[in-house]
């Protein structure tokens, strides 16, 4: 049995927030092919196959990206995910609860593709969710996934 390509990472450390975003995310027909990251050094390893020899961002379509992270924070794996010819095509969308300007600056500054502070109304999220769906995964024309290495 052939298993899916993951098609979304989402960098998140709340287990609250986890639980969360994966129910919106079902509520919008996307649950299927999503990997989680709950800190910063595990999305890097699943980026760049640090642990294993395969590379996850092969199939990746789009990251979910909290700041606030444990081990590495959001910043160092925008950071290195915009840094590395092999990711840097990658669409990363931080979503976080941040509402502070320096985040939103240096975000962007390092090559972030959107910003979205985390409604705190349920309903709200999950409209946002959808939206995210709705562009980034449906309309976003993304580089093939060989092109990705001609940088």
């Amino acid at each position: 049995m052939a298993i899916d390509p993951v098609e979304i990472l989402l960098v998140e450390d709340n287990p609250s927030d986890v639980e969360l975003t994966l129910h919106a995310l079902r509520h919008n027909y996307l649950a299927n092919h999503i990997q989680v990251a709950r800190d910063g050094e595990e999305a890097l390893n699943y980026l760049f196959g640090r642990e294993t020899q395969a590379n996850g961002a092969a199939s990746l379509k789009l990251v979910l990206l909290d700041l606030k992270l444990p081990k590495v924070d959001g910043l160092e794996v925008l950071r290195a995910i915009k840094s590395d010819p092999r990711t840097k095509a990658i669409p990363v969308v931080i979503l976080t609860s941040s509402r502070e300007d320096r985040d939103v600056v240096d975000g962007y500054r390092l090559g972030v593709n959107s910003y979205i502070q985390k409604p705190v109304d349920f309903e709200k999220f999950r409209e946002t969710v959808r939206h995210l769906r709705f562009y980034w995964l449906l309309v976003n024309q993304p580089p093939p996934p060989a092109a990705r290495h001609m940088a």
